[in-house]
């Protein structure tokens, strides 16, 4: 399209996704930079990235990241700040109205932030207006309060807020659940306590964006065929689909809590009754955001346009079908996996399939993100733990 000469900044240059939204603003004829903690970020070796901004606070100070970024933003020369992780979101959620000093974030506030943020107020937003989820358990201050609940097993319990499978636990019994809240006693307020979804269907995410008018401009399904670790966690080959009843329930949600711009929605198909339960909201830019721009959406011309006040385009369609792997993961899932050679489609099959970093067109990303990748993978994997 070209027709754009605004300046974006990428708050997080770390992010995978944040490359396939760097290519999308090129081509629309803008600017953009991308803050990055080191050379090993994918946007800091990006064709598509005009400037880096230096910032190494993320993980120890990840509020700095915020200063650092309205140092950049504070000449207004910057149209658009975007966010791809929930540590900068949650910060700039925190600092929006300092922030649209002096450019547009495609953040919410942070009250509307912390309602999808918060995987409790989810499941009782769910709960409460028919949206089909997991029987969540409220209101636990203690583990009388727990085990005083109409307890049904196998149950699961995990952090209120978090991603992946980090601090995902199974139970088949009550003396299993009890025996880990004694040792989580200060905990229990905090963490989500629901039933246990067999997990032999489908999880699946769906990629919703809404204008200021609460009107649904794009909503993308895609299934997530592999996932690591095997047991549950981050997606690592997802595949469009068309699914309405998904897009029926995702809509009345972001429409119930007046949701504006970005986020993606995670469900899992239910074996029992079939139906895709929704398990969480992310509140920000889709990790597998390259999917969506690969099967028609242009998520980057939403943003621009939302930023701008301009009327979003809005999309009714794309394309089934697309594959988007992250190949390190899913070679992971390989090793680790029994079903590494009945799953469908095929490990080894590359019909249809991206790889969420590697571009022709843009290769130098890979090779860092490779090498970043190995510094990284011990620690990763002890968090899924």
């Amino acid at each position: 399209m070209g027709r754009y000469k605004d300046k974006i900044l990428l708050a997080d240059g770390h992010a995978r996704q944040a490359l396939a939204l760097a290519r999308a603003f090129k081509e629309l004829g803008c600017t953009v930079a991308a803050v990055c903690e080191s050379g090993l970020d994918v946007c800091s070796k990006s064709r598509y990235v005009d400037r880096t901004v230096k910032d190494a606070s993320i993980h120890e100070r990840p509020d700095l990241r915020v200063e650092r970024v309205i140092k950049e933003i504070s000449d207004g020369s910057y149209t658009l700040v975007v966010s791809c992780s929930d540590v900068t979101a949650e910060q700039i959620a925190l600092n929006k109205e300092r922030i649209e000093q002096y450019a547009k974030t495609s953040v919410v506030g942070k009250d509307l932030f912390y309602i999808a943020y918060d995987k409790n107020q989810t499941m009782r937003i769910c709960m409460d207006n028919g949206i089909p989820c997991p029987r969540t358990y409220f209101d636990c201050k203690s583990i009388d309060d727990v085990m005083s609940r109409d307890l049904v097993f196998p149950l699961i319990i995990k952090p209120q807020s978090g991603y992946g499978a980090i601090g995902f636990h199974k139970f088949d019994s009550e003396e299993e659940l009890r025996s880990y809240l004694n040792g989580h006693t200060d905990e229990i307020e905090h963490l989500v306590i629901q039933e246990y979804i067999p997990q032999t269907e489908l999880q699946y995410e769906a990629a919703m964006f809404v204008d200021d008018d609460n009107q649904i401009k794009s909503a993308m399904v895609f299934e997530k065929n592999r996932w690591f670790p095997v047991h549950g966690g981050s997606s690592t080959l997802n595949t469009s689909v068309k699914d309405p009843d998904i897009v029926k329930n995702c809509s009345k949600l972001v429409q119930t809590i007046n949701w504006r711009g970005c986020c993606d929605i995670d469900l899992i198909r239910d074996p029992r009754d079939g139906v895709a339960k929704i398990m969480e909201i992310n509140p920000r830019m889709s990790g597998s955001a390259k999917i969506v721009i690969l099967s028609g959406v242009n998520l980057a011309l939403q943003l621009l346009q939302m930023a701008k006040g301009e009327e979003v385009t809005g999309y009714t369609d794309y394309k089934e079908g697309v594959r988007l792997r992250c190949l390190y993961t899913d070679l992971l899932w390989f090793m680790k996996s029994r079903d590494r050679f009945k799953t469908k489609p095929s490990w080894f099959s590359m019909k249809n399939t991206h790889e969420q970093v590697f571009s022709w067109k843009d290769p130098a990303p890979f090779f860092v993100f490779s090498v970043g990748s190995l510094f990284k993978l011990k620690k990763e994997l002890k968090k899924r733990q």
